[in-house]
């Protein structure tokens, strides 16, 4: 009886031994399918590096956009700010949030909301309690959702859980550029009087409302524009790509100098300096039928004068 009983023991044992020695392969293949992909050496993998790169990472690209100009050469937009609004989903304690969390200013009695700083991506966020909040601060639509997904993750810590969906949308970006000439803002508002508002007592700069794209731009004399308005970074390139021929039919062809740098008249040749004060003396007036004498300059004929007298 106990010779069958350990016989049974000893084929039970090396049946399980043989399963796990089966299933030892599959498990490293899952284990090994479970492992982070390794990450691409610096330098290399040009594309195929810039689609790993994980979206959490701030990224430079996208505040710096060049755009054709209409006429064959291409501009520079330089983004500087981006607004977005995001939608949380619930009700916030305020005054929970700005007790718990860094970086953060809250006085009811001035703004009902909680005003948030992140220093990477640098955003500024202001939660309101309903649930909505309005990002500011970043140069591009990458950085602008990154702080967002980061400012929900910091409420959630606190104790609010966000909705899944939080309808993040960009709502303006302003952008500058230069066009590298003077431009005659006088002939531009006779011109496209429909469309422009010069009112250089008030403000130096034309008020210029493009219909299509939905983009205002504000034109400066010296050739710098304010580009503000747009909902994408299409708008702002498709928006200056439409004004630039334009800016062109209204460029200034003769440049006055800078005040300072013009040379002084030149000296008259072969005269001395008595004679060009007496030239200067006996001077005639713009309109006048002779000479009127002006007023002494020198010494020397200051005395003259006495001496006549």
């Amino acid at each position: 009886m106990s010779s069958n009983a350990t016989g049974s023991a000893a084929a039970a044992a090396a049946s399980n031994q043989q399963d796990q020695q089966a299933q030892a392969p599959a498990a490293a293949a899952a284990a090994a399918a479970a492992l982070p992909a390794p990450m691409p050496a610096p330098g290399g993998g040009g594309a195929a590096a810039q689609q790993q790169q994980p979206s959490h990472t701030p990224s430079l690209a996208g505040s710096v956009l060049e755009t054709p100009n209409g006429l064959g050469g291409t501009c520079v937009i330089r983004i500087q700010n981006m607004s977005s609004t995001c939608n949380l989903g619930v009700r916030l304690d305020l005054k929970q949030i700005a007790l718990k969390c860094r970086n953060t200013e809250f006085n009811p009695r001035r703004f009902a909301a909680v005003i948030m700083r992140l220093r990477e991506p640098r955003a500024t966020a202001l939660i309101f309690a309903s649930g909505k909040m309005c990002v500011t601060g970043t140069k591009s639509t990458h950085n602008s959702a990154l702080a967002a997904r980061k400012f929900a993750y910091i409420v959630e810590r606190v104790g609010f859980k966000p909705q899944t969906y939080i309808d993040f949308k960009v709502q303006n970006i302003v952008g500058t550029a230069d066009v590298g000439f003077p431009i005659r803002l006088e002939g531009l508002v006779y011109a496209h009087s429909t469309f422009c508002s010069f009112e250089p007592e008030l403000f130096p700069g034309l008020i210029y409302r493009l219909v299509s794209p939905r983009v205002v731009f504000l034109i400066f004399v010296s050739g710098k524009i304010v580009i503000t308005g747009a909902k994408t970074e299409q708008d702002l390139s498709e928006a200056l790509t439409k004004l630039y021929p334009v800016l062109m039919e209204y460029r200034k062809a003769n440049v006055a100098p800078m005040p300072g740098l013009a040379s002084a008249p030149p000296a008259l040749p072969n005269t001395s300096a008595a004679d060009a004060g007496d030239a200067l003396e006996m001077a005639p007036l713009p309109g006048a039928g002779g000479s009127v004498p002006m007023l002494a300059t020198t010494d020397g004929e200051r005395q003259r004068e006495v001496e006549d007298v």
